[in-house]
């Protein structure tokens, strides 16, 4: 199918989604909801990364609050890592999620790059992105060796300090091969790749070609020398550990690759390592820094789309890729015929409820993924089918097994919707939960320089006790609002609570935000046909 012919697909069932979301009477329905300014929300959620920033800022710096911090990272040990973003509200640069938000932000950009640029975003978005590659490049000092952590994250939750007076252990840490981290190897070789296709789109072929050097490099160091990072750096442990462990950031580097490679070598690695891997036997409820399956199903399945000459083996596999990426679409929508088992949670108002430390994290994902299945729906002319467990007890149906559940990719689409338009405000708290958005919004943040004066008005040195005594236990708003930062969110009966030191609820982390770059380009786009329509 031609681009143009996918284009031509897509824009038709604009109409199909404004159908489903006026007729539907799922929680995605709301008749009163109102309509959100997705081109104003990309914007903001593309602003937050600055404020994320460490090292020396730029000229163009557009967060003025902050200032230069970081400056001798990795010194100690003889590297200059200097730059790189913080995760969250603290200031320790972990390798793992910040690898998988610059993955993220490239894979918004590589689907809906138009649409950004279209809202004069997209010099933003690619700065964004090498803010981060730059980095990587910076860290990754020799073939099989990635520096992967900068400071502590003990010391550094025992102190609350602007980033700037940072007094804190600034040691870095790494992997290599004497000291495998497989999982951060391979989301670094993944997030590279990805951005390689990127920048090469942008018209910076050597800059494209210099981060996916570095992509092929880390993946064989990730395949060669296999082994779970946080048992080789103790450190991250209680912060960032892989549970899932590294056989599915391997399945999603690869495929990274072959998509910035054309290399069947990659392809024929997600092949062939797909049922020892669990690429095919997975079937799971969340995408997260952490849990790559899902994602990597879904990008899986676009191949059967875009990739042309599929030998009839490959084309199994990738419908067996494809069977699970749905498995996770459907339990997302509540539609997986067996019940509660095989379903993602929600609150009583619809919003997706994984866990409760950071939940949004996986309601963006979700968005996300969702968004990008139901447009490749729409491409191949086809719905959402959500097939029974085979395993399943039918005791309680008289031996009979549930029936394939069939769901227009219009509807799957408009269920993304309604998380997106959750998250932007449309909740029973009435709260827009990416802080700067709408007339309500949080503003007792968790983060430390949001929280703390700017360096640049109260010039003394604040020291960690006193930051604690002077910032982080006043009442009150934060003196700056974290623009474009996606918190936490509420609670599993939809409540929230704006207080500081509610951390579960209130921090925000560059991963929340990053998916929502290609969601709100998605709905932005619509917004437009919509409006088009209208005229």
């Amino acid at each position: 199918m031609s681009d143009v012919t996918v284009r031509l697909v897509l824009a038709a069932a604009v109409m199909a989604v404004s159908l489903v979301m006026a007729s539907s009477a799922s929680p995605s329905s709301s008749p009163s909801a109102p309509s959100h300014d997705y081109g104003d929300a990309l914007r903001k959620s593309l602003l937050y990364f600055e404020a994320q920033r460490s090292g020396r800022l730029p000229y163009n710096q557009r967060v003025r609050w902050r200032g230069h911090s970081g400056l001798t990272d990795g010194l100690e040990q003889g590297v200059d890592l200097v730059g790189g973003y913080y995760d969250a509200g603290d200031h320790v640069k972990f390798g793992l999620p910040m690898a998988f938000t610059v993955t993220m932000l490239s894979w918004s950009i590589i689907e809906y790059g138009d649409q950004v640029a279209a809202a004069g975003e997209l010099v933003h978005a690619l700065q964004s992105i090498k803010w981060g590659t730059d980095y990587f490049m910076k860290a990754h000092t020799a073939p099989n060796e990635l520096w992967t952590q900068v400071g502590d994250g003990d010391s550094d939750h025992y102190c609350w300090q602007r980033p700037e007076d940072m007094t804190t252990s600034r040691r870095a840490y790494k992997v290599d091969a004497e000291h495998p981290g497989s999982e951060v190897a391979a989301e670094t070789a993944a997030a590279m790749a990805a951005s390689s296709v990127v920048f090469r789109r942008a018209g910076d072929a050597h800059y494209a070609h210099l981060l996916l050097h570095h992509a092929q490099q880390l993946f064989e160091f990730a395949d060669k020398y296999r082994g779970r990072y946080h048992e080789s750096l103790r450190v991250v442990k209680s912060f960032y550990p892989s549970s899932s462990g590294y056989k599915d950031e391997l399945l999603w580097a690869a495929l990274w690759l072959h998509r910035a490679t054309g290399s069947r070598r990659y392809l024929d690695y997600a092949v062939d390592n797909a049922d020892d891997f669990g690429g095919t036997g997975w079937g799971v409820s969340e995408f997260s820094w952490d849990i790559k399956y899902s994602g990597l199903q879904v990008l899986a399945s676009k191949l059967l789309l875009e990739e042309k000459d599929l030998s009839s083996e490959q084309r199994l596999v990738l419908e067996q890729y494809r069977s699970k990426a749905e498995f996770y679409v459907c339990s997302n929508m509540n539609k997986n015929p067996g019940g509660a088992a095989r379903n993602a949670p929600r609150t009583p108002a619809g919003l997706l409820f994984i866990r409760a430390w950071n939940n949004l994290q996986y309601v963006t994902n979700a968005a996300f993924l969702l968004t990008v299945h139901s447009d490749l729906l729409s491409s191949l002319g086809e719905p959402l089918r959500c097939i029974p467990d085979d395993d399943a007890d039918t005791s309680d149906t008289g031996g009979e097994a549930a029936a394939e559940v069939v769901v227009p990719a219009a509807e799957v689409l408009a269920f993304a919707k309604f998380q997106a338009d959750y998250i932007l405000g449309t909740n029973p708290a009435e709260t827009s939960y990416l802080v700067g958005y709408g007339e309500k919004y949080p503003r007792q943040v968790h983060h430390r320089a949001a929280s703390t004066a700017s360096v640049k008005q109260e010039k003394g040195f604040i020291g960690c006790a006193q930051g604690f005594d002077d910032w982080y236990s006043a009442g009150g708003d934060n003196p700056h609002d974290l623009v474009g930062a996606v918190v936490g969110g509420p609670d599993g009966k939809d409540r929230f609570r704006d207080e500081r030191g509610k951390y579960i609820h209130t921090e925000a982390c560059t991963y929340n935000t990053a998916p929502m770059v290609g969601v709100l380009s998605r709905f932005m786009e619509i917004q437009r046909q919509q409006g088009e329509q209208d005229l």
